[in-house]
This record gives C-alpha cells, sequence and structure tokens, in this order.
C-alpha cells in the first residue's frame, strides 16, 4: 500500500515529474476517487513560495487544470487535481507524428478558450507548451484539452520571484520580449500557443530562433508545406516579434480562427481518425477502481444478495403433562397421556380391587361386584399433586370469602362507657367555665 499523506491522500504510483515537483496518481479518502497529486520535493523558501503561489491558482473552467485543494504533512507539501488519463500533446505527436489541420483547429480552439479565462484572473502563464497541455482519453471523439502547470505562473501586478534579467520558462518556446527581461504579459502567452501550434502541424519541436529571424528579414514567411493558408493567417499573426502588432487577447485570437475554419475544407474526408487513449498504466497490486483493497471488508455469506426461505421448524410435541385434559374416574381431570394408578392392595382380601375405566361420555363405569363374603371398603381417593396437575381445577380450590374483623364482642360495653364518661367530662368543664 502507497503513503498516506495528511491522513487523505493515499500515494499510489508516480505518473509524471515537473520542475518543482512529482506527480503522483492518489486516491482521496475523503471523496473517494483518484486525484492527481504533486507533491514538493525540494524543501527550501524559494520553492515553497512557487508552490503555495501555484496551488492557490483557483481556475474553474473545463479546459483549465488547477489545484483544487491541498494538504501539509510534517515537512512535504501537495495540491491535488483532477487525473486526466489522456496524456499530453508531446504523447499525441509521439504515436501519430503531425495532426490533420481540422483536428488542430479544434485543440487550439479549446486551449485560446482556456487561456482566456486565465487571462480574465489577471495570471500570465508562462510556461505553454505541449508537455503542459494535457488530454482527457476521449477515444476517437472530439478531443477535451486541459491547461495544466502553474508553477511559474504570477499574477499581473504581483512582485517577481526571480532577478529581472533572468528568464523562466522552457526554452524553445519563449516570446522575443521574453528573452529582453520584459515584464510578463499576456502577448507572451499567445506567442507560445502560435508556437505550439506549429508544433501539432509539423509533428516537429519548432525552431523559435529561426521563425524570429525570418519574421525580421521576411516579415511573415509563407505558410509552410500542409497548412492551409486561412489557418496560417492566424498562427503567423501570433508569431509577431514585436508584441504590438500580435493579438493583444486570446479571445480576439479565437473568433480569428473560427472564421479561419470556416474557409477550410470540410473536415475528415481526408484526415486520418486521432484516437486519444489512456496513458495512465494500470493500478498497482493493491488497489482497483473502488480503492485501496484494505479499506473494503468481504461480505459474510448472509449478507450476499442471494434470499433464502427460511426452513420450515416441526413445533415440539407437547410435554405429557400439558397434554389436553380429560375426565377421570377419579373425580378430577388427568393428562390424555397419564396412566391410572397402581392398584390398591386390600388387607381384607386377597383379591385386588378394581378400576374403574372411562367411558366416552366422561361418566364412571361401576366398579365390578367383589367376591362373595368380602367386606366392601370405600374408594381410595388419589392424594392431588401439583406436579403432575400445574393448574388446578377452581372447583378443589375455593377461593374463602374473607371481610374485615370486628373488635371482639366482650370489648364494645367498655368502649361506650368510656366515651360516655369523656362527653361528660368536656360537658362539665364548659359549664364551669
Amino acid at each position: 500500500m502507497g503513503e498516506v499523506f495528511a491522513g487523505r491522500y493515499e500515494l499510489v504510483d508516480p505518473i509524471g515529474r515537473g520542475g518543482s515537483g512529482a506527480v503522483w496518481r492518489s486516491w482521496d479518502h475523503r471523496r473517494g476517487r483518484y486525484v492527481a497529486a504533486k507533491v514538493l520535493q525540494q524543501s527550501d523558501a524559494h520553492a515553497l513560495l512557487r508552490f503555495v503561489r501555484e496551488q492557490a491558482m483557483r481556475i474553474d473552467h473545463p479546459h483549465v487544470l488547477a489545484p483544487a485543494s491541498w494538504a501539509a504533512d510534517d515537512d512535504k507539501v501537495l495540491f491535488t487535481m483532477d487525473l486526466v488519463r489522456g496524456g499530453s500533446l508531446s504523447h499525441l505527436i509521439g504515436d501519430y507524428g503531425p495532426l490533420p489541420p481540422h483536428f488542430v483547429c479544434a485543440l487550439l480552439d479549446q486551449l485560446l478558450s482556456g487561456l482566456t479565462a486565465v487571462h480574465a484572473e489577471g495570471v500570465v502563464h508562462r510556461d505553454i507548451k505541449p508537455a503542459n497541455i494535457l488530454l482527457e482519453a476521449t477515444g476517437t471523439g472530439q478531443p477535451h484539452l486541459r491547461l495544466s502547470d502553474f508553477g511559474i505562473a504570477m499574477r499581473k501586478g504581483e512582485p517577481r520571484l526571480t532577478e529581472v534579467n533572468y528568464v523562466v520558462g522552457t526554452p524553445g518556446y519563449f516570446a522575443p520580449e521574453q528573452m529582453m527581461g520584459a515584464e510578463p504579459d499576456f502577448p507572451a502567452d499567445l506567442y507560445a500557443v502560435g508556437l505550439v501550434a506549429l508544433y501539432l502541424l509539423s509533428g516537429q519541436k519548432p525552431d523559435a530562433q529561426a521563425i524570429y529571424e525570418r519574421y525580421l528579414n521576411e516579415g511573415v514567411p509563407r505558410a509552410p508545406q500542409g497548412v492551409p493558408e486561412p489557418m496560417w493567417q492566424v498562427i503567423g499573426n501570433l508569431l509577431q516579434p514585436d508584441p504590438d502588432a500580435r493579438f493583444r487577447t486570446a479571445t480576439g485570437a479565437r473568433k480569428a480562427l473560427s472564421a479561419a475554419v470556416e474557409l477550410l475544407s470540410v473536415p475528415g474526408l481526408d484526415d486520418e481518425p486521432v484516437e486519444v487513449f489512456d496513458q495512465i498504466g494500470p493500478l498497482p497490486e493493491g488497489f482497483d477502481a473502488q480503492g485501496p483493497h484494505r479499506k473494503r471488508r468481504r461480505a459474510r455469506p448472509e449478507e450476499t444478495s442471494s434470499f433464502h426461505l427460511p426452513a420450515p421448524q416441526t413445533p415440539p410435541a407437547p410435554s405429557p403433562e400439558y397434554a389436553p385434559q380429560q375426565p377421570s374416574a377419579y373425580g378430577y381431570p388427568q393428562t390424555g397421556t397419564q396412566t391410572p394408578p397402581p392398584p390398591v392392595h386390600n388387607p381384607y382380601t386377597t383379591a385386588v380391587a378394581p378400576q374403574t375405566q372411562p367411558h366416552t361420555d366422561g361418566l364412571s363405569q361401576p366398579p365390578a361386584e367383589a367376591p362373595t363374603g368380602a367386606p366392601q371398603l370405600p374408594e381410595p381417593t388419589r392424594p392431588y399433586t401439583a406436579a403432575a396437575h400445574p393448574t388446578p381445577p377452581a372447583a378443589l380450590h375455593p377461593v374463602p370469602q374473607t371481610r374485615r374483623p370486628g373488635p371482639p364482642a366482650k370489648l364494645v360495653i367498655p368502649i361506650l362507657i368510656v366515651a360516655a364518661l369523656c362527653f361528660a367530662v368536656g360537658i362539665w368543664a364548659l359549664t364551669a367555665a
């Protein structure tokens, strides 16, 4: 399992590396999804200040990949953003080489749309290049571009973190005024967009120095081979060495590009389909689409979705002492499974006293006649036991009717005499007063 950062982000595997930090695929335990986490590699104050400035870029736009949250843990800091799986424009060129003009126009339109939102926040990106322009994995459908990496971006008017004569950015995508140490401005980003367009159309990194010299000697050069003239007019304007001759805003460049697209031929007739597929490798062992395995427990058999009716239960046989009661020849009910008591030995005769058998109508059968000359004894009565009859009949246990006892009769007359004397004394005391 990966390292859990700040108790929330579990680092899974590295998916990229930049100048100031490494980008990891991470599992967000709070939101339950995978995100991209950029972890600061250096711990000096200068790098930390740039890191804090980058994570503060909160730009909500479908074509901008800006930081979404951040966290700190001891001496480490990171910020997270959406996980984009389609790779960068560099990966796309590596797979297909030069791209069809209509496909390039779709990418440039989205790039200028995102750059419009960035400039509206007063932010100059300063590092627009193919490696910082990511793509969603859309297959052969409409591409979806995301402008990322605001590591050296700055808001206009903020103090610079570098010396005035020190150039920050990626060589090969600098605007001429950047090389001369001018203050970063929006036209410098537009110049980099023009260089990216040449890269997509030619499949090779453009030579910024050669382009600059050709503009100085020839003015706007002719369109490269395979680039439609209406489209080249827009790109040629973006590559003007003089920033005042360039488009001033990304919105203006986007409008000009839309007009140029209308002059192009019908797209897709001779173009090879371009597929943007997933560039991120499979998850390592211990992770799947639902996150790390250890956070889930295996379902118990009784928790599965299959449903079983409970097996019918046979009620237990009633105990003999609670069996249905029936009349007995002994004058009180007995249980239906109870056997009659053993015969009583008569000391006056050697014969055994016969026992009565119950009739179906509940009446007792008279006993058989004893042998002639033998004295007849009364039928013995079976004593009542609570164990054999948990619920005795009410007739055998009548409830006595009791009432509150009064005083004994011999005390009634003395009590009346004492009461009369007390009454007489009370009358005398009132009269004497």
